[in-house]
This record gives structure tokens, C-alpha cells and sequence, in this order.
């Protein structure tokens, strides 16, 4: 079965600010290879700047990749020129983080959803008006909402937004970048479901991309860990937490809290316990 979306060796490297042209850059994505299967979620799991969020714009060409390959529906993407590429955004969206950052506060909901039929579709008025109305009951809001503008509405509410500006034009790939990180874990759920009721209804690939394992275990098929740049480890989520075989997939998954206190007691301990090992074997070594 051929991937939806694969990525083959993709590098990203930013110059220091600050630094002479000469030196050497930083290297935000080392490497990184996936394949994202039609109608699949593929978590890509790290730490706050593991490059993670990199390798996802990588992934659109909303930053250029250094080097290596992204192929969509069977295209590369990275040898389209910028005409052919815009041909191409209809069908692989993104959904943000920062719902303040994303949705333009100057302009209403409305307006947000329609712009993408605009400039990919040129539809008229009253066709938008019937889309955006049917986009927004369709992730829980009402047509209504559509003259409002996004300080009005809720953290999990500006997000439901984003998610339905994101499938406007259809899409078969969403990249959703730390889509819940910013709501409450109650509001989380809401909007998680949505998304899974919302892959399966219109058959839409994820490549979600997150920092919490937990959210990771209830959306993903399979996910990437990454560590500095580089893939540390690969393959089917449940396996992966099941039995990590990284140490550092190891101590993302310590890091998730249990409200068992007995049982983060013990879980701390044992960290403590490897932490001094490790130094122990460091130190002999030298």
C-alpha cells in the first residue's frame, strides 16, 4: 500500500543569529523519514524543541527543507515550483497551536472560513455562506457564530474554528500541530473526539504532532519519537508504549503524570535510581 504522505531524509538547518555566514548552522531537523498511511494518524512525539513542529512545516513546504524529499499523492513536493505547490494546498492543511496567532482577530469567523474558497475555489457569496454555515455545525458550533469575531468565543471554541477553516477546501492531510496543548483537559477531550469523529467520517489523514503521550495514545496509529533533531525510535504507538526501547522514549513516558501517589513515588525513585547508575558508569568510564 503506497503512503499518503512520506518524507525521506529531511533536513532543516537555521543560521545563528548573530554569527558570521561561515559558521556552522544549526541543525533543527536531522535526518527525519516517515510514512503516513490514507486515513492514519502518525504522532511525532518530543520535548519542546525536539524538532518536531519543524518537520511538519518541512512536510507542507511552509519552510523549505534543507535537503531530502516530501512526497503527497504520489508527488514530490520539494521539486514543485511555488504555482504548482499553491495547486496542492487544497489538499494538505494545518491546524495551529496558538488559535490567537492563527485566526486574524480583525476579521469574523465568517470571513476566516470563506478565504480559503476564495483563493483556491473563487465561489461566490452565496455558496460561501452556505459552506461556512454547514463547516461550523459540523465541528459543534452554529451558523450563526459566523458574524462573530474569534475574542468572542472560547479557547476550544477559537480551535473548533481553526479545524473547520483547516477542512474548507476538503483536504485528505491535516498536520495538527500541538492542537489541544493550550485547552483545558476536559475542553481537550471535546475537541480530540471531534477530530477522531471527523477522521473517520471524512477520511482524513493526521499527522499529529505533540508533546503528550497520553493524547498520542488515544489518537495515533503509529508514531515517531524524535530527540534533537533525530528519529531515536519508530513504529506502532501502542508497541512503542507498551515497551519503549529508547531511553529517552523512556523518559517521556516517566514524565506522565499519575495521580497514584504511591505509584509516582515509586516511578520517581526509580529515575532517581538510573540517573545515579548512569553517572556511576560515566564516571568509570572516564
Amino acid at each position: 500500500m503506497t503512503a499518503l504522505l512520506q518524507a525521506r531524509d529531511i533536513v532543516k538547518e537555521f543560521r545563528r543569529r548573530g554569527t558570521k555566514r561561515s559558521a556552522e548552522p544549526f541543525r533543527a531537523v536531522d535526518g527525519v523519514s516517515f510514512d503516513l498511511e490514507e486515513g492514519a494518524t502518525l504522532a511525532i512525539v518530543g520535548e519542546s524543541g525536539s524538532g518536531k513542529s519543524t518537520t511538519g512545516r518541512c512536510a507542507l513546504r511552509l519552510i523549505e527543507p534543507t535537503s531530502g524529499t516530501v512526497t503527497f499523492e504520489g508527488t514530490e513536493l520539494t521539486s514543485l515550483s511555488a504555482s504548482e505547490m499553491r495547486r496542492r494546498r487544497s489538499r494538505m492543511q494545518i491546524v495551529f497551536q496558538d488559535t490567537y496567532a492563527s485566526l486574524d482577530p480583525r476579521w469574523t469567523v465568517g470571513r476566516l472560513l470563506a478565504e480559503p474558497l476564495r483563493l483556491h475555489e473563487r465561489t461566490d457569496r452565496r455558496e460561501e455562506t452556505r459552506r461556512v454555515g454547514e463547516m461550523l455545525e459540523r465541528v459543534g458550533l452554529q451558523a450563526s457564530h459566523a458574524g462573530r469575531y474569534p475574542h468572542e468565543f472560547s479557547g476550544g471554541q477559537r480551535q473548533r474554528i481553526g479545524i473547520a477553516r483547516a477542512l474548507m477546501l476538503r483536504p485528505k492531510l491535516i498536520v495538527c500541530d500541538e492542537p489541544v496543548s493550550a485547552l483545558d483537559v476536559s475542553v481537550q477531550a471535546q475537541v480530540l473526539n471531534l477530530m477522531k469523529d471527523l477522521q473517520e467520517e471524512l477520511g482524513l489523514s493526521y499527522l499529529f504532532i505533540s508533546h503528550d503521550i497520553s493524547v498520542v495514545a488515544f489518537m495515533a496509529d503509529d508514531m515517531i519519537v524524535m530527540n534533537k533533531g533525530a528519529v531515536v525510535e519508530s513504529g506502532a504507538c501502542a508497541d512503542i508504549i507498551a515497551n519503549p526501547a529508547d531511553p529517552y522514549t523512556r523518559e517521556l513516558l516517566s514524565s506522565v503524570p499519575i495521580a497514584d501517589p504511591k505509584v509516582y513515588a515509586d516511578r520517581r525513585t526509580a529515575r532517581l535510581r538510573a540517573s545515579a547508575d548512569a553517572v556511576a558508569r560515566q564516571t568509570e568510564a572516564e
